[in-house]
């Protein structure tokens, strides 16, 4: 797990069994940092906009856990929740959720937070924002952290600001668009920031610092900059992490006329980043991101770890397959009223599987990623390439985990909308698409007294509600391969279900 140790017995005016409320649980940071506030004896009040995506997190069942409902928009409700709290972190970024938006929609979450934490009476606010000199021209991005910082401060609620250039961590979407460029290019033509200077900072030592936060009350009020050991230009980190992948030399070659916009469109294409998330990052590249004073560690004196190291654990982890959270999770579930109303198309099929339930909702969660879809997998590959030239995800988001799956979890092009454990599995596609496509997994034992607790129906529903003509035509143009593709998964997950009854048990 990418933690930090344990923290020391500090002087603190914070007793250990304090409720310490967490916005953005589902995320990747704040993912990670519930658990360890759990183990310091902090009672934890998530607040998710979907809290189903907690319902497999290993804490989520521990008793000083809980979690609230919000989207942050109503403040009332928001009051309400917040009431008996010490301290909130606030690690909301609507980049994901709200494309071109996010700015605007990043103000009126903070503002709505700031007034609901001043009527609650919480004592302090935490937040994670990003690095940049205030002397230089920030990006859109960066002077959109900006803005929350002031607006969090604005009710007069104490902040504890933290400033962090890229977070190097196993899940992370800097990493992820680190690691998938210098895998897939030998040769790199690049815009001219890769020149620019960044001190990259670990996950396990972002998380230090924001839980040592808490017992440090000289931190209140103040503006922290957080960085790792090491100040490296771009191009560097790309030749490091060559390195640490074993790979040949990289070739990188800047040049000036690449613009952000070139960039991140480049970005989409290559990683499974999209589109909306790789421009304001890609914006943001062009400013240098280092700590320019040693106030953290003058409050809370920590050795951090270099570039080098902190992507060597990255790599372990996404090799092993032990990424406890991940980037693409985070961002909004399409609930029923996106999908109810208008002409729906249904493809329906069924399959009976000799094996329990249990054994063939294994088999149906192992779809996507490295596994594959179980058949026809050069239409899949060939669907995700055709997906990420329209600026879509394609197949380069893979999965966290190739055998557990979790509520709001992608796997390639789709993404978990509904899960019951050995009951059903619904997906909701999240390529570009003129409609709205869903695909449903229903597993039933079989009623059948000769087969009562090994036999099962399932059944697998494609749905699709087109927008427009172009949506209809979309549908008859896929159909006649409906056949191959989805007989062949049929198939597939029949075979994987009836060989784990086969398999010898230890």
């Amino acid at each position: 797990m990418d933690t930090p140790h344990p923290l020391p017995n500090l002087p603190t005016d914070l007793p250990a069994d304090s409720t310490i409320v967490v916005t953005g649980p589902t995320g990747y940071v704040g993912g990670r940092l519930v658990p360890i506030l759990l183990d310091e004896g902090y009672k934890v009040r998530c607040i998710a906009r979907a809290p189903r995506k907690l319902d497999d997190r290993e804490w989520r069942s521990i008793d000083r856990v809980s979690v609230e409902q919000s989207d942050l928009s109503d403040i009332d409700t928001l009051t309400q929740i917040l009431q008996g709290a010490t301290a909130a972190y606030y690690l909301i970024h609507s980049m994901e959720a709200t494309g071109e938006d996010y700015a605007a929609r990043d103000r009126q979450l903070a503002s709505n937070f700031a007034q609901a934490a001043k009527a609650a009476g919480v004592e302090r606010i935490i937040y994670l924002g990003g690095l940049g000199e205030a002397d230089s021209l920030l990006s859109e991005h960066l002077s959109s952290r900006r803005e929350v910082e002031e607006i969090l401060g604005s009710t007069g609620v104490p902040v504890t600001v933290f400033r962090a250039a890229m977070i190097i961590g196993s899940g992370s979407v800097s990493f992820e668009i680190l690691r998938y460029l210098v895998e897939r290019l030998p040769i790199m033509i690049t815009p001219s920031w890769v020149m620019t200077e960044s001190q990259p900072v670990a996950i396990a030592d972002v998380l230090h610092w924001l839980v040592r936060a808490l017992q440090t009350p000289d931190t209140a009020g103040k503006v922290l900059e957080i960085g790792g050991a090491d100040i490296f230009s771009y191009n560097k980190l790309m030749k490091i992490m060559a390195q640490e992948l074993k790979l040949p030399k990289r070739i990188i070659i800047p040049v000036p006329v690449l613009t952000p916009r070139l960039s991140s469109g480049w970005i989409s294409l290559i990683t499974p980043v999209s589109y909306r998330i790789a421009r304001p990052l890609a914006d943001g590249l062009r400013n240098k991101v280092v700590v320019t004073n040693n106030l953290t560690q003058e409050l809370m004196p920590h050795n951090a770890m270099g570039v080098r190291e902190a992507i060597s654990k990255a790599l372990a982890r996404t090799e092993s397959g032990d990424i406890q959270t991940r980037w693409s999770v985070a961002g909004p579930i399409p609930g029923d009223p996106d999908w109810a109303g208008g002409t729906t198309f249904t493809d329906e099929r069924t399959i009976t599987i000799d094996a329990p339930p249990n054994h063939v909702f294994k088999a149906i969660c192992r779809i996507g990623g490295g596994h594959g879809w179980y058949a026809a997998d050069i239409l899949w590959k060939l669907r995700g390439w055709m997906d990420t030239l329209v600026g879509g995800p394609g197949l380069r988001r893979g999965r966290r985990d190739q055998e557990r799956v979790e509520f709001g979890e992608t796997l390639d092009f789709w993404r978990v909308i509904g899960i019951e454990h050995d009951k059903s599995l619904t997906l909701r596609a999240e390529m570009k698409l003129p409609g709205v496509a869903i695909l449903d997994f229903n597993i039933k034992p079989s009623e059948s007294p000769n087969h009562p607790s090994t036999q099962t129906h399932m059944t697998m529903t494609a749905r699709f509600r087109p927008k427009g003509i172009l949506g209809i035509l979309y549908w008859y143009s896929v159909y006649p391969f409906h056949g191959i593709v989805f007989k062949g998964m049929l198939k597939g997950i029949k075979r994987s279900a009836e060989s784990q009854c086969c398999e010898p048990k230890e």
